[in-house]
């Protein structure tokens, strides 16, 4: 199998999502990454900024089962996993299965539920399965959380608890729009998009099926990784365990997801192994949910990505030349950078 077929597969999404969607590469960009490599996404930003509408495009385009929760203070955990019932025609209890048996969950406002309801995604998120009563229920495959929250100074808002953000293989942010594009999304709903009728108004359709999408991501482990990259994540992952602006750093599972995530960026950029600019690059979604700041430095106004700026300036990148394999035999390719 190619890698080119993990590009192909980025690149039908990207021509579908960019229909609806304005601006945003980077964030479009995390989440082909995300998706491909069977991650759980976290967007953050303000209402009002698309976060939503960019979930529902993706899942617009997939030809996938997909469901939405809108998290409020009141929702139960079993209005998530589904709960067991009494039929009194039949005198038996049979499970109801919730809006979390679908491959693509959008989880919106996700920090507007308190900690118990917020919990009931952690089993699912981390095995693929809900269990009730005892009794296990496998999820369909795959099987992903794209969720958005509002940061957490705005009203209604509870934190999610360290043991589910890290469970999540990205937090990315929903920058604000360049001008040019802000009144290019202006011109859009003046000439009739509305995001309620994506495929009428935008042309949206179901581009990509769920073999498509087995066969993408399966491609996209194709790209090869040297010993000395593994050993480079590593070490940025135990710096942040004694970095002095830290309360705490990240665990084991944040160098899982900095490994498969640069991988899968490696082969949508058409690569055939990852080099350290890979990692660099997936190094602030995949760290920047993971790391808590001490209380001194949250005065100071310092934020986890500029920790993770001065973290990728601390530790050594590795110099070892990569060999990647060509048509004839194999050439020494050193010093790239990511265009």
């Amino acid at each position: 199998m190619s890698i080119d077929t993990a590009k192909s597969f980025s690149d039908i999404l990207n021509s579908e999502l960019k229909k609806a969607v304005v601006g945003h590469d980077l964030l479009i960009e995390e989440l082909m990454v995300a998706l491909l490599s069977g991650g759980h996404m976290l967007i953050e930003g303000p209402p009002g900024t698309g976060k939503t509408l960019i979930v529902r495009t993706l899942a617009e385009c997939l030809d996938l089962v997909w469901g939405r929760i809108q998290f409020t203070p009141d929702l139960m955990p079993s209005d998530i996993t589904g709960t067991y019932i009494f039929d009194q025609n039949k005198k038996t209890w049979s499970f109801r299965k919730g809006p979390v048996f679908v491959n693509v969950l959008l989880a919106d406002e996700l920090n507007r539920a308190p900690a118990k309801t917020q919990a009931a995604l952690l089993e699912a998120m981390e095995e693929g399965a809900v269990t009730l009563d005892g009794r296990k229920h496998d999820l369909p495959k795959p099987f992903l959380v794209m969720a958005t929250q509002n940061p957490m100074e705005h009203e209604g808002t509870y934190p999610l608890p360290e043991s589910e953000l890290d469970r999540f293989m990205f937090k990315s942010i929903v920058s604000d729009l360049a001008k040019a594009n802000e009144i290019e999304m202006l011109k859009r709903h003046r000439d009739g998009f509305d995001p309620a009728r994506l495929g009428v108004t935008a042309g949206i359709h179901r581009s990509v099926d769920a073999s498509g999408f087995i066969r993408a991501a399966a491609a996209a482990e194709e790209a090869r990784v040297d010993d000395s990259i593994l050993e480079y994540i590593v070490n940025l992952v135990q710096k942040t365990r004694a970095w002095p602006d830290l309360f705490h750093g990240a665990g084991p599972r944040a160098g899982v997801h900095l490994l498969r995530s640069s991988r899968t960026l490696a082969a949508l950029k058409g690569y055939p192994f990852v080099i350290p600019d890979h990692v660099k690059r997936m190094c602030y979604p995949v760290l920047r949910h993971r790391l808590a700041l001490s209380p001194e430095q949250e005065m100071e106004g310092l934020n986890t990505d500029a920790v993770i700026a001065g973290l990728l300036e601390t530790v050594e990148v590795p110099r070892k030349t990569v060999e990647a394999g060509s048509g004839s035999g194999s050439e020494k390719i050193e010093g790239l950078t990511i265009e």
